[in-house]
């Protein structure tokens, strides 16, 4: 079948005329892209939903170890929250340069974005560097290892949004700002944005009320 009008014949009706069903093909919705990905956003969320509960269950079983006053330098998480917020703000600022389609400010922009999301993840992988480094692994306790599953869970997203970053700036940088580069860097905005919310969660369900506890 063409991607043309195609008729298939159903059946005969009265007069001897086939009774002709017209198909345009144009099955695909406008937007469905973007409808498909706060479907994704949805699934991960339950997945950061379960590890938020599992260290509201685990988060207190020390085994004997250090608590989360004992360890977290909260000036040096203050350094990483404000690197990540204001890597959304950045990304903010290049999704209305692409508005305005001017890609060289959108280029620039999504490059401040990824430096910013690249010293969020270097802070985070410097401190687990010291708590392994002290014998504070994962292995540790119960507390330990929740913590270590969901802050590096969140940490493994940013990644992913660094490189999809990348991989979206070679993109713009060689066939310009076209319509599928435009609904990527939207998918990739939700997706920033996001990560920056379950950012604000962590900062405050797991360092905040575990310094201060």
């Amino acid at each position: 079948m063409s991607e043309s009008t195609a008729s298939v014949a159903l059946g005969a009706v009265g007069g001897g005329q086939a009774l002709r069903f017209y198909d345009s093909g144009g099955h695909h919705p406008e937007n469905g892209t973007l409808l498909g990905f706060w479907l994704y956003l949805m699934s991960d969320s339950l997945v950061f939903a379960s590890l938020f509960a599992a260290y509201g269950v685990l988060g207190r079983n020390y085994a004997g170890g250090p608590s989360g006053a004992d360890l977290f330098a909260l000036p040096l998480v203050a350094v990483n929250t404000s690197l990540l917020l204001l890597s959304s703000i950045t990304y903010g600022f290049a999704v209305i340069a692409m508005q305005r389609k001017r890609q060289g400010a959108t280029l620039a922009w999504l490059a401040l974005t990824g430096l910013l999301g690249a010293g969020f993840i270097g802070v985070e992988l410097h401190e687990f560097a010291n708590l392994i480094h002290e014998g504070n692994g994962p292995q540790r306790s119960a507390f330990l290892s929740s913590f270590f599953t969901l802050v590096g869970t969140h940490g493994l997203h940013v990644t992913f949004g660094i490189v999809w970053l990348l991989t979206l700036m070679a993109q713009i940088a060689r066939h310009g700002l076209i319509a599928a580069n435009r609904r990527r860097l939207m998918c990739l905005s939700m997706f920033w944005h996001f990560l920056d919310v379950i950012w604000i969660g962590v900062f405050t369900f797991v360092y905040l009320m575990g310094a201060l506890q």
